[in-house]
């Protein structure tokens, strides 16, 4: 594809550059880490989530908010941390606190052009369709939840510390009708696929989430970890369903290879896309 280029010249961006932006990010809180951690304990209590979310004031009024939510269907108001603890449970509790800790501590985008809510509900819908892939195929959930919440960060790198480069990338999608990565890569000569793996090489993300964001656009190698495929597949269904309400936003094609990995019946993804808006819903009500 031959883009329309705008200051070409003036706007690419060395690996070093992008290395030394990361390397001054800010590291997560501690305690933010230390409720990452515990999360990937797969006996970990609930008692002991209610703890660590008693912990947060924020992520404690979040988990009360989504036990009200009319998609959990409960008729009586929830007042306490222990009454939505019980009606959330292990799950829903593990992926609202992940989602909080990232949505609340990554970097904000300042750049014009870029909806950082509209960036937020799409990486959240993209986690919960993966994670009810995940759920359908019989595979171990939490990587897929996390990894749609990450495969795109490496965008939220670009915006925040290139904002008036990225808005090139932006000007540039917009008039040739293309997707940003296309945009990224003619403008910028790197792209938030590349960026994303750097970050996550330097925050040592598990492998399963590296291989999601390597492959998340072009999952067809076959050493990538399933999840890639997984998190492929969902990105393109969130993107049909248009859950981040963005303008004119493109439905990226859905590779051969990650559709037979993936395999459902036309039944299970018709369930999953319903399933997805219903809980992306709930979620977003909070999230506002």
């Amino acid at each position: 594809m031959t883009l329309s280029l705008v200051d070409p010249n003036d706007d690419q961006i060395s690996i070093e550059e992008v290395i030394n932006k990361i390397n001054a990010l800010p590291m997560l809180p501690e305690l933010a880490r230390e409720m990452l951690n515990d999360l990937n304990d797969d006996d970990i209590s609930l008692e002991t989530i209610a703890e660590k979310v008693s912990m947060d004031q924020s992520i404690a009024a979040k988990v009360i908010q989504l036990a009200n939510t009319s998609y959990y269907g409960n008729n009586s108001k929830v007042v306490t941390i222990q009454q939505a603890v019980s009606m959330l449970g292990t799950k829903n509790l593990k992926n609202l606190i992940r989602t909080s800790i990232f949505t609340n501590n990554l970097p904000v985008a300042r750049c014009r052009g870029f909806d950082n809510k509209a960036f937020w509900r799409h990486n959240i819908a993209t986690a919960i369709c993966a994670e009810l892939i995940s759920r359908t195929l019989h595979m171990k959930q939490d990587f897929a939840f996390t990894a749609g919440l990450l495969h795109d960060i490496g965008r939220l790198v670009l915006v925040s510390k290139f904002p008036q480069k990225y808005e090139h990338v932006i000007r540039c999608a917009k008039d040739n009708d293309c997707n940003l990565l296309d945009a990224e890569r003619s403008i910028l000569g790197v792209d938030h696929v590349s960026v994303g793996l750097i970050l996550a090489l330097q925050w040592n993300f598990s492998d399963a989430i590296q291989d999601a964001i390597r492959g998340h656009h072009a999952p067809d190698d076959k050493e990538l970890n399933s999840v890639a495929s997984i998190i492929h597949v969902a990105n393109s269904i969130v993107h049909a369903l248009d859950l981040s309400e963005s303008e004119d936003d493109l439905v990226p094609p859905i590779s051969q290879f990650a559709w037979d990995v993936v395999g459902l019946s036309e039944e299970a993804y018709l369930a999953i896309f319903h399933e997805t808006e219903l809980r992306f819903n709930a979620m977003n009500q909070i999230l506002q």
